[in-house]
């Protein structure tokens, strides 16, 4: 835990702020990527939230008060950086959220970066069905891994409330599966 205390401090003073930032970015652009893309689904939007996610991060470092872990910091930043751009699309579209992310995951199959198969697509298309939290619960716990702990500090949610929010969307991904 010390190191990250060096490393935030180095991150706030403007003689080694530019040099930190390349290591947080060199350090998180994957990670960042893959959840971003997972909320997304498209890899051109993931590159756009990532981007903004990362101005983001760089402008906010001053408000950063070391109360969660950087990586829970920068994560909630990137989430709602998601969930805002896919606001916005669905707003500019003249349709739902959820229409939105329906039919970018009926658009994966074209998507060059997209390496699953019919699975992984049916996949995908069952948890647009979800709502918008147990959507996030379940690609963030499923696809990345994150534990309840973790993921608690990311979403602003007790671990209770996740664990039910996961045993749901499993729920409904399994009936999903079944009927279709």
């Amino acid at each position: 835990m010390q190191d990250e205390k060096v490393f935030i401090a180095q991150l706030l003073d403007p003689k080694t702020q530019n040099d930190a930032f390349r290591q947080l970015v060199s350090q998180y652009s994957r990670p960042l990527y893959s959840h971003i893309r997972n909320i997304v689904l498209n890899h051109d939007d993931a590159d756009d939230v990532l981007q903004n996610t990362f101005i983001k991060v760089f402008r906010n470092l001053s408000n950063f008060k070391g109360e969660s872990k950087l990586f829970s910091w920068i994560y909630r930043i990137a989430t709602n950086e998601s969930l805002t751009f896919i606001s916005q699309k669905a707003k500019k579209a003249g349709v739902s959220n959820e229409e939105i992310l329906e039919k970018q995951a009926q658009e994966l199959h074209a998507d060059n970066y997209f390496s699953g198969d019919e699975i992984q697509q049916k996949l995908q298309q069952a948890i647009t069905t979800l709502p918008e939290k147990q959507q996030l619960v379940f690609k963030m716990r499923y696809f990345e891994e994150i534990g309840y702990e973790e993921m608690s500090e990311i979403l602003d949610t007790s671990v209770g409330a996740l664990k039910a929010s996961y045993h749901h969307a499993s729920k409904k991904i399994e009936n999903y599966f079944n009927t279709h």
